[in-house]
Formats: structure tokens, C-alpha cells, sequence
């Protein structure tokens, strides 16, 4: 049956393209809502690896500017009305592995006739420090071993005997802030562990004024054929393919790539590590998005490498105020400030932080500031005005 839309995620973007939140937090939500139709029925071999589709991603932003639940609601709007199995917000460790467990489905191999279990679930959280909970060691390190959807995952059980699940699969998006990743991670699980597997979204406001986020006629036609498209997509099963152009563009790119690191921040550097793995991932769900037919194509390598790169470009700003440094906290807020405003005088800042930092403490947060690049610095004789240096 043919697609009802030529690109899933394109007319996804213009069915949300009336609301507020920033157009890169509506792409990765759209990113996020394929990979939960997907589940574990689809993937891709890659010598002795094998990827699927999940990714954990997390829209990260100042709390109540950017629209991060704004962003992630016509999503779930949309898994909910598939039938797609979701995760309870508010989540016991106990009760998401029996949830994970009793998800179990049956994949017929479409190829080979082979009958497989999985056990997919999607984890949607608009409140991820409620989800988490605060250093609940335990939970992160289940996660991080299923990020990498294990064909068997044993766990211990409260009477001390043990159980498995088969086929493992989570999807997970997010939204928090800085400020509470702070607070909820532990700081040695920063730059590793959990936060490699995670895509940070960063947005410091929200992308536009929408007083009237009313859908249209038309746009309600849209979302009968977004729902239509995706139950397609739920149906694909089976192995995808790469052409040889995809190859070719791969081999050169991943060949520079450890040398040409997207950043330099040793808070990221296991994201670093594990950047190709998410690119794969991306150019699966970018080619379903597409069409059934489960090949992967050079546009769908660029496409998904262009995504990762503009989402890369603010990514190190989800970290701001974690680090070891006293004012680490509210350096990462002034950073936020400025960015957003685009320019603010030094009165601005003390009016904004005077609770948490005199005079002499921003004086030397914005000196460290301007030392960095990350803005510009004038005086008049009253003002001094600080003014952000956009990253080309």
C-alpha cells in the first residue's frame, strides 16, 4: 500500500508547525515516534554488530521557556491512538520491568519465515528527573544495558531467583533541564554510562509566539494520514539494507570523524565514542520514514549526519552548571541568559542573580565567558554589554 505522505517526519513537522515549541525539539520528537513504531522488528547488520532503531532522547532546556512537554505532547498523542506500548510517567524500577517484560510480541522474519520475540517499549517522560528519581543508580544502569536491545537481559528477582527477558528494546524520550541534571545524575555518571547513549537536545527558548495553537481543517486531514502512515511503519519487519553510495560516504566519514570530534568537552566524550552508532540508528528511522522498501541511502546518511550536527551545535549547554568548579551552576545560567537574550548589560545579570552571585563572582563569570569566545564584551561609561557570539 503506498505511503499517504512522501516523508513521515516532513509532514509531521508542518501538522505541529502551529505550536510554539523550537523546530529542532519538533524534529527529534518525530525522530523518537518512528523509532516506537519500529520496535524491535527492524534492524540493521553491521559486521559483528547488530542496530536497531530505539534511541533515548532527551529535550533539554530553562524550565518553562523552550516548550519541552509542548513538544513531545502531539507525539504521544499519536503512539497513544496506534495502541504503541508506553511506560507509566511515574515508575516503580520493579513495576518497568514487568511492564518491559509482559510487552512481549511475536516478529515473523519476512525473509526466513522465523518466528522471534521482542519485547519493545517506549519510555515517554515529560518529567524525566520523576522518572528517574534522584542517583537511582540501579534504574540507570538497567537502561544503559538495554539501550543496546540485548537478544537476553537476566535480572534477579525479589524472591533471589532469576528471570529473563528476551529480545529487549526501550525507546526512551525525555525533557528536564539543566539545573535538575545536575541534581538527579550523579556527577561521575557525567560524560559515560547512560549520558553516551543519550541525544541531548538543547533549546534555550521556545521557537515562536503562538497565541491560537488551534489545528485546521487541513491540518486535521494530516494527522488521519500521519496515523496511517505510521501504522505502515508499525508493520515493517526485517533487515535494512545500504547502497553502496551510503557505503562509500560512510567509509570517508567515519575514517575523519575521530579526528574531527563535533566538539571538545570531556563531559560528552562517551557520546563522542559512540556518535556513529547514533548516526546508524538515525538513517534506519530516516529511511522508514520514507518508504517500506528498507534501504538505506548516501541522502539518508546526510540527512541524519546534518540533523546530528545542528542538534551538536548547542548540545554542551545541557551540561551547564555540572562540573566541579564552585561557580560551574551558575555559569551554566548566565551562559542560558545570554543566549537567549542575545545581548544584556551586566545590571541585567545582577538583577537576574544577585541571590546567587554578588558582583565580583559575575565579573569573573563573564570575564571566563568572553576568554571562552562564547560572547562579546563592551563598555560605555555607565553599561558594560554582553553580547552573544553566535558558533558558525
Amino acid at each position: 500500500m503506498a505511503r499517504k505522505n512522501k516523508d513521515w517526519i516532513t509532514s509531521y513537522l508542518r501538522y505541529v508547525d502551529n505550536t510554539e515549541p523550537p523546530h529542532l525539539y519538533k524534529e527529534w520528537c518525530a525522530v523518537s515516534v518512528i523509532a516506537s513504531c519500529l520496535q524491535r522488528k527492524c534492524y540493521l547488520d553491521w559486521g559483528p554488530m547488530t542496530f536497531y532503531p530505539n534511541m533515548y532522547i532527551v529535550l533539554t532546556g530553562p524550565s518553562g521557556k523552550a516548550r519541552k512537554s509542548t513538544a513531545m505532547g502531539p507525539g504521544m498523542k499519536l503512539l497513544r491512538e496506534m495502541g504503541v506500548k508506553m511506560a507509566a510517567e511515574s515508575i516503580t524500577r520493579e513495576a518497568l520491568i514487568r511492564e518491559l517484560k509482559t510487552s512481549n510480541a511475536t516478529q515473523v522474519d519476512p525473509i526466513t519465515g522465523e518466528m522471534n520475540l521482542h519485547a519493545s517499549l517506549t519510555i515517554y517522560s515529560p518529567e524525566l528527573t520523576v522518572f528517574l528519581g534522584y542517583n537511582n543508580n540501579a534504574l540507570m544502569s538497567d537502561l544503559t544495558d538495554w539501550y543496546d536491545c540485548r537478544d537476553r537481559w537476566t535480572y534477579r528477582t525479589k524472591n533471589m531467583g532469576t528471570d529473563e527477558i528476551i529480545g529487549v528494546f526501550v525507546n526512551l524520550i525525555g525533557a528536564t533541564t539543566p539545573d535538575l541534571i545536575q541534581t538527579t545524575l550523579p556527577r561521575d555518571a557525567i560524560g559515560g554510562g547512560l549520558t553516551s547513549r543519550i541525544i541531548f537536545v538543547f533549546e534555550e527558548k521556545k521557537g515562536k509566539v503562538v497565541p491560537a495553537p488551534f489545528l485546521t481543517p487541513e491540518e486535521s486531514l494530516l494527522k488521519e494520514s500521519l496515523i496511517a502512515d505510521l501504522e505502515q511503519i508499525h508493520m515493517m519487519s526485517g533487515e535494512f539494507k545500504i547502497t553502496e553510495k551510503f557505503l562509500d560516504k560512510w567509509v570517508e566519514w567515519y575514517t575523519k570523524s575521530e579526528d574531527n570530534p563535533p566538539f571538545e568537552d570531556i563531559r560528552f566524550s562517551g557520546y563522542i565514542e559512540r556518535r556513529p552508532n547514533h548516526l546508524l540508528k538515525l538513517c534506519i528511522i530516516l529511511s522508514a520514514s520514507e518508504t517500506d522498501q528498507k534501504v538505506i541511502t548516501e541522502k539518508h546518511f546526510d540527512r541524519a549526519l546534518d540533523l546530528l550536527t545542528r542538534t551538536e551545535k548547542k548540545m554542551p549547554y545541557a551540561f551547564s552548571g555540572v562540573g566541579k568548579m564552585d561557580s560551574a551552576d551558575i555559569m551554566g545560567r548566565v551562559m542560558a541568559s545570554i543566549a537567549a537574550n542575545q545581548e544584556v548589560t551586566f545590571t541585567d545579570l545582577l538583577q537576574m542573580y544577585y541571590f546567587d552571585a554578588d558582583q565580583e563572582v559575575l565579573q569573573k563569570v563573564v570575564a571566563t565567558l568572553k576568554a571562552m569566545q562564547f560572547c562579546d564584551v563592551k563598555y560605555t561609561e555607565t553599561e558594560m554589554y554582553i553580547k552573544y557570539k553566535k558558533k558558525k
